[in-house]
């Protein structure tokens, strides 16, 4: 009989014993999420009203702008476990007339990023070369591609098509958030930028916090200000075409003329389509909208065209909306060292594109910035990571300063003038080209950023100058001859050495010299 009731008491103590373990298991439980919740960072969508708007949740890092440089970056930050807040002005796809064409150099830097696969899709061109285009005459500029793997080339495509592969690689990792917005201004607090205030899509004033923000809004930045010296010069316009059913002159090599009064571009952009830029000295452009720059563009500049192109130039012309223009805006990199911000891309440094190298700078300074950030763990000690980053400027120059001075000597050697001196240096130019070998291969792995090195830019400008200064002194020297050499040799120093010193001699030529070269991470 007692067994029942011995049952009955042990399952009561059972049933407490159970009760009192759930109880102390939520307890250990609740105190374990209280310290964990502790260590996380507020939610990206968090909300709060303050006093000068809403402010929406802290991030590790907060970029201005979702262009190439923007894009590329939020992607290769984003891969490296970062929270990323990417504010655009304008999520759609841009549309422009520059922003075209990438170089192999350029290509080799998406493959490091792990974006090389933006190029696909998007009726991207394989680019191998230009071919340089005067008097008659001209000197192919081929790309030495030979010890690369077979598709290792530049490209040539619509810019907004690439952009937007670019924005939607990036919007594919889950910390990174592109959001359409308009910043207004930098948040400030004691000389350390804490993050920005902007606008969102409905025009709410919001601020967003993170101890580093990088400024990538595009050439005509309204951040700039305080965060370098700018000094913006237009040298000239390019007068923007799409040309149909036309092919050019050499399959996957665009064409340079060096004509009178500009020098013309066309190159392909889709597999249908060539784009035509005309350069146009800022001093006398014509009106687009009372007919004078077709006017312009029908009578002198259609002339230098090849016979070839001749049909669908005029036509070009003759399309109701296809003629654009934009400034060439050059502007070399001055920084101002800010706690808490950095700049980048065309809001930091633009060259005449010319060239077609502004991407490839680009996508080589995110390389840097992205290999620089990839060992701090900590970005709160906004000095201590400004004054480690300010080993950017130096560790960026074999490919920026090599690609700006050849952009913008170049564009002023190709540009017609009234001196007898640059007419000889164009003849030099296209006479060097033509020689090949180590001269036309060691100028065009400078132009394509596959072998970015100052040392060897400035040889073959002089090596170019000495050939031309040969050509004016054969068969025999003269008095009114060798005054000629010596002042082309004048001319060239005269366009050379400027650039070189906007762009710094000692971080230029002798990047070892300079303290920042060797800054190592905070601690």
């Amino acid at each position: 009989m007692a067994f029942p009731y011995i049952v009955e008491v042990g399952g009561v103590i059972a049933s407490l014993l159970g009760f009192v373990f759930l109880y102390y298991n939520s307890l250990v439980r609740g105190v374990k999420k209280t310290r964990t919740a502790s260590m996380e960072f507020p939610k990206e969508n968090c909300v709060k009203k303050t006093g000068n708007g809403e402010v929406v949740g802290t991030t590790d890092i907060i970029i201005v702008g979702a262009g190439v440089a923007g894009a590329a970056l939020a992607y290769s930050l984003g891969k490296d476990g970062r929270r990323v807040r990417v504010i655009e002005r304008d999520v759609n796809a841009p549309d422009r007339i520059a922003g075209e064409g990438l170089m192999p150099g350029g290509y080799l830097k998406l493959i490091e990023l792990g974006l090389e696969d933006c190029v696909d899709k998007i009726d991207a061109q394989r680019i191998l070369g230009y071919v340089l285009y005067k008097d008659g005459k001209n000197a192919k500029i081929s790309f030495p591609l030979e010890k690369f793997q077979s598709h290792v080339a530049g490209r040539n495509f619509h810019n907004g098509r690439f952009v937007q592969r670019l924005r939607e690689k990036a919007a594919s990792l889950h910390n990174v958030n592109i959001e359409q917005g308009t910043v207004t201004s930098l948040l400030e607090e004691n000389g350390t930028v804490k993050g920005v205030h902007y606008k969102n899509k409905s025009g709410q004033l919001l601020t967003a916090y993170a101890p580093l923000t990088i400024v990538c809004d595009g050439g005509f930045s309204n951040l700039r200000r305080s965060l370098c010296y700018s000094k913006v010069d237009v040298p000239s316009y390019f007068v923007g075409l799409i040309m149909k059913n036309c092919e050019l002159p050499h399959a996957n090599f665009g064409s340079i003329i060096l004509a009178d009064p500009s020098p013309i571009l066309f190159y392909p952009i889709s597999s249908t389509e060539i784009r035509c830029l005309v350069d146009v000295p800022s001093r006398n452009v014509p009106s687009v909208s009372d007919g004078e720059m077709a006017h312009y563009l029908k009578t002198l500049v259609a002339p230098k065209v090849p016979p070839e192109l001749y049909t669908a130039f005029i036509s070009a012309i003759e399309k109701r909306n296809n003629i654009r223009t934009m400034p060439n805006r050059i502007m070399a990199a001055a920084p101002h060292p800010t706690p808490g911000a950095l700049l980048m891309g065309d809001a930091f440094n633009m060259r005449h594109p010319i060239t077609g190298g502004g991407m490839t700078v680009a996508l080589s300074d995110v390389v840097v910035v992205r290999d620089l950030l990839r060992p701090l763990h900590n970005l709160y000690d906004a000095s201590a990571v400004c004054k480690y980053l300010e080993s950017f400027y130096t560790l960026r120059k074999p490919m920026a300063s090599t690609i700006n001075t050849l952009a913008n000597v170049l564009h002023k050697v190709f540009s017609a003038s009234s001196d007898p001196a640059i007419e000889d240096m164009q003849q030099a130019c296209l006479g060097y080209l033509r020689l090949g070998g180590v001269f036309s291969d060691g100028l065009s792995a400078l132009i394509s950023g596959l072998y970015p090195r100052p040392l060897s830019l400035a040889f073959h400008f002089f090596a170019m100058a000495i050939y031309g200064v040969g050509r004016l002194l054969l068969p025999f020297p003269s008095p009114k001859r060798m005054w000629t050499g010596a002042k082309l040799i004048w001319v060239v120093s005269s366009i050379l050495f400027p650039l070189i010193k906007s762009e710094g001699v000692r971080q230029m030529f002798f990047p070892l010299t300079v303290p920042a070269y060797y800054r190592t991470p905070p601690n």
